[in-house]
């Protein structure tokens, strides 16, 4: 702990310098001298001030299960570490490498959807508008930083155990704005709570948070689901206090997805890789070394959905040694009884969308 704090001590000029040139931008959007461009269709941006961790995936697919059956719906994404460059639209047939991992989950999860990727969404949302003019909403994927777009409804997420009141700017923390620029959020959603959130804690986040009249709070947590085989999602393993897992991840933060785990299997044994890590060759073997090393007589190898389509580049070798790779699927869920009030809030907007 004394290490942390002398760390950020030591990092704190350098984030005074990042936060200096932030501040200037921002200050620039807020004169007129730059200007976010808004769209006649409506623009719903999932982001978040940190440097991920906070759930963005998840909240996504929670919108697209919530619109899709009634609207058009388009997510926008950067395509982050993806190899190619330019506005595509995503296939169920591409690549991690070729389009990203969390917009070739969507489309594969969904692929009714239109999924696109592009650098620039001022540039991409007119190209997704122009190849379908009859398009009803477009979900931007980790936008909040993003100004150049002016969405229409804007929504924050802060996790439950890192909310960015506590938080500090890059390189000392892992904010990407000051705090202050919370207030540009319609909606602040406390995300991965845990199963259970007392109305004490709710209120002292929200008191912690300090929400403007404008802006409503919500408190969500994940709802983890049988673990699916990733080449035949029909094969599901049941997480028992028998079962011993080998969990290979490359996403940000793990503290809540092990905690989970914790609590329903035998033991757990972690390979663990830096957020969006491509997995190489040599991860793969390592993986097949440690799994065959592991001295149990019911154990899968477990990972998320986001690693599974990185995992896959590697599907030749995961086959023909039988590697029994399990994804494990998650789902958002509201406490205190929010959901239905959520759900509500963005039909509302886009029921009084006006171009």
């Amino acid at each position: 702990m004394i290490q942390k704090y002398l760390f950020q001590i030591l990092l704190a000029p350098f984030s005074l310098l990042y936060g200096i040139g932030v501040s200037v931008r921002n200050f620039l959007y807020s004169q007129g001298l730059l200007k976010g461009v808004e769209f006649n269709l409506p623009v719903i941006s999932v982001g978040n001030l940190s440097v991920g961790g906070a759930g963005k995936t998840p909240h996504i697919e929670y919108l697209i299960r919530l619109l899709k059956d009634y609207l058009n719906v388009a997510t926008l994404s950067r395509g982050y570490k993806r190899k190619t460059k330019g506005f595509l639209r995503v296939e169920r047939n591409n690549t991690a490498e070729q389009v990203g991992d969390e917009p070739l989950q969507f489309k594969r999860k969904y692929p009714d959807i239109t999924v696109t990727v592009a650098e620039s969404r001022t540039f991409a949302i007119p190209q997704i508008v122009q190849e379908q003019p009859d398009m009803q909403v477009v979900l931007l994927d980790d936008a909040f930083q993003h100004r150049s777009v002016k969405p229409g409804l804007n929504v924050l997420l802060t996790e439950f155990s890192h909310p960015f009141t506590k938080d500090y700017l890059l390189p000392s923390g892992r904010l990407r704005e000051w705090r202050s620029a919370y207030a540009r959020a319609d909606v602040i959603i406390v995300s991965k709570c845990p199963p259970k959130v007392t109305e004490a804690e709710r209120d002292q986040l929200i008191g912690d948070i300090k929400p403007l009249s404008h802006q409503q709070v919500f408190f969500s947590y994940y709802d983890y689901a049988a673990p699916y085989f990733i080449y035949n999602p029909r094969y599901r393993a049941k997480l028992a206090p028998d079962v011993d897992v080998l969990l290979i991840c490359a996403i940000a933060r793990t503290d809540y997805l092990v905690s989970y785990l914790e609590q329903e299997v035998n033991s757990i044994s972690i390979l663990e890789y830096e957020d969006h890590h491509f997995f190489t060759e040599t991860d793969v073997r390592r993986l097949q070394s440690s799994f065959e090393k592991l001295e149990s007589e019911k154990k899968i190898i477990l990972t998320t959905e986001k690693d599974a389509m990185r995992l896959d580049l590697h599907r030749k070798f995961l086959m023909d040694n039988k590697l029994p790779v399990f994804a494990l699927p998650v789902e958002v869920k509201f406490h205190f009884d929010q959901g239905e009030a959520f759900d509500e809030y963005v039909k509302d907007y886009l029921l009084n969308f006006k171009v």
